[in-house]
């Protein structure tokens, strides 16, 4: 593990994985998932306790996904119906992207957490869309649940190992959001020789 990373949780313990994540699941680019991994692989070294780690992230990602997404809902909604036309987002794709978060949001949200890169803009898009704060909330703690849960300990049984750890997590992150990016180049050019 580097050193920097190493002194930052001797300084701020918890205080790092929860600042990480929440910052990340806000739509900060930070990595929120490293300092989850970082905080797990030193509760396998005795320095912090793998459960209250979790329950730290749990909090950080909830927390900051349901900011995310009353900036998506306050903002983002306005920034894509004044500008949209100019990305090619025009009144009659935002309405089938509503849509689409109507009959799928929930799972989309769960699922967003686990994906590089979709785990900073699910909520925001969550938000921007017409999905109920309600059902976005039931879907985001559970996926901030299995999420905080399964890297945390993943962190734990890789801690002596933060090299493969990295790359594992990185590898596998990067590969689904280039699967996610390949669906949804697909979604918008089918929708594009849909609508007119």
């Amino acid at each position: 593990m580097p050193g920097w990373l190493t002194d930052l949780f001797a300084r701020y313990g918890y205080a790092v994985v929860f600042t990480g994540v929440f910052l990340e699941n806000a739509g900060a680019p930070v990595p929120g998932e490293t300092m989850l991994l970082a905080g797990a692989a030193l509760a396998r070294f005795g320095s912090l306790r793998l459960s209250i780690v979790i329950l730290v992230a749990i909090a950080g990602a909830t927390l900051g996904d349901n900011l995310g997404f009353f900036i998506g809902r306050r903002g983002g909604r306005v920034l894509v119906e004044r500008y949209g036309a100019m990305i090619g987002m025009t009144s009659a794709h935002l309405a089938k992207f509503d849509q689409f978060f109507e009959r799928h949001g929930p799972r989309t949200v769960f699922v967003a957490r686990f994906i590089t890169g979709l785990r900073v803009l699910g909520a925001l898009l969550a938000g921007a869309s017409r999905l109920s704060w309600s059902r976005f909330l039931v879907f985001n703690a559970l996926g901030a649940i299995v999420w905080a849960t399964t890297f945390g300990v993943v962190g734990y049984a890789l801690g002596y190992s933060w090299h493969t750890l990295e790359q594992w997590i990185g590898r596998s992150g990067m590969i689904l959001l280039a699967l996610v990016s390949a669906v949804g180049a697909l979604v918008i050019l089918r929708a594009r020789w849909r609508v007119p």
